[in-house]
């Protein structure tokens, strides 16, 4: 509304009648990812934000005194609030990071000059190369050669989430490996390689066309938010890669799609993001996280990781040997090492246990726990 050229907000959306509301909105939505949507009476989208869960974020928005993040200072002006659920905290990421650039939120781009915020970035080379960079590399990005740039993505820890979708992707990380090799004249292939999480870079085996077609489009895609539809694609190329008898390669492509459906991404938040969080008082001291690794029917590892409120305390990883277990079953598996692990009354118990896995997984270390 417009008086003598001031502009005057109106005050509807702050009378406890609306909070009252926006309250039990917030309390209804579901404890899951994804991203909340505030629009102002005026129908405009005012901020978009991520959540790990929809209910306890968005509700913190209406509880106690506000923060001095600015969408918080005048969280009166929300009106209606919209949200979209995602199957991972890692697909909230990128489809707040899109939202964002898509529609520049007034609360959002006040922010928009932050250093600390990070960016994914596709070299542009024969082989091209997935890294982060930050603010100040991004506004001068126009000179560098990328293919690709993605974000910003406010509070991730891009390290682990690049690691992450190195896993899901099979970029290849090892320029210095093919370097060597190439100067020596030998075809020592990575690690990575050698653990079928690379498609061989380092020793020639995939051409840079393929390269880019199986590795690097996907990526872009995924990143662009099209997680859905890519799932499809790699699926059609599944079915026509066992039709004309590649096993190997469907065989790929069936894990990759398995690792997409299945997207184990606790880590990627870093420590900003939960600062405020409405349980941020109650923050668990001590995390242990499981997870099994198959070498093989004969050589599967457990291994424990443990952090506090420090970080890691790398002094207390442990790997457990799979002793009774035959074949290869990672429900069973995980229920011998937590077995194991509860053995040790020297050890202190953790506030949180993180399994990888889905819900068989879960389950199972539900039981041994109990």
């Amino acid at each position: 509304m417009n008086n003598g050229g001031q502009n005057v907000f109106l005050c509807y959306n702050y009378s406890s009648m609306k909070q009252e509301v926006l309250r039990k909105k917030a309390r209804s939505l579901p404890d899951a990812p994804g991203i909340y949507l505030f629009y102002s009476i005026s129908g405009d989208l005012i901020y978009v934000g991520k959540a790990t869960s929809l209910r306890d974020r968005v509700s913190s928005y209406f509880v106690g005194a506000r923060s001095s993040r600015p969408i918080e200072q005048f969280s009166y002006l929300i009106n209606t609030i919209k949200v979209q659920q995602t199957d991972s905290v890692l697909e909230a990421v990128i489809a707040e990071a899109n939202a964002i650039k898509k529609y520049q939120p007034k609360y959002n781009v006040l922010g928009k000059d932050n250093k600390s915020w990070n960016y994914i970035a596709v070299t542009d080379e024969t082989y091209p190369q997935v890294r982060t960079i930050r603010q100040h590399e991004y506004n001068h990005v126009r000179d560098a050669k990328y293919l690709y740039v993605f974000g910003p993505y406010p509070g991730l820890n891009t390290r682990e989430t690049v690691k992450l979708l190195r896993r899901m992707f099979q970029f290849s990380t090892c320029q210095k490996q093919a370097m060597q090799n190439k100067k020596k004249g030998t075809h020592k292939p990575c690690l990575y390689y050698q653990i079928h999480e690379c498609l061989g870079v380092c020793i020639n085996e995939i051409s840079s066309a393929e390269y880019k077609k199986k590795v690097i489009l996907p990526l872009a895609r995924f990143l662009n938010g099209g997680k859905k539809s890519l799932i499809r694609t790699l699926e059609q190329r599944m079915k026509s890669a066992s039709k004309d008898k590649e096993y190997e390669e469907a065989a790929r492509l069936r894990d990759q799609v398995a690792q997409l459906t299945r997207i184990h991404d606790i880590a990627i938040l870093n420590k900003s993001f939960f600062e405020h969080s409405p349980a941020a008082e109650s923050l668990p001291s001590r995390i242990e996280g499981y997870d099994i690794s198959n070498l093989g029917a004969t050589g599967a590892v457990g291994s424990m990781v443990v952090f506090d409120a420090g970080g890691p305390v790398k002094s207390e990883y442990r790997k457990f040997k799979i002793r009774r277990v035959k074949g290869q079953s990672d429900v069973d598996a995980l229920a011998e090492v937590l077995a194991r692990r509860l053995k040790h009354n020297e050890w202190p118990l953790p506030d949180v246990f993180l399994i990888d896995g889905g819900k068989p997984q879960v389950n199972r270390a539900k039981k041994i726990l109990d």
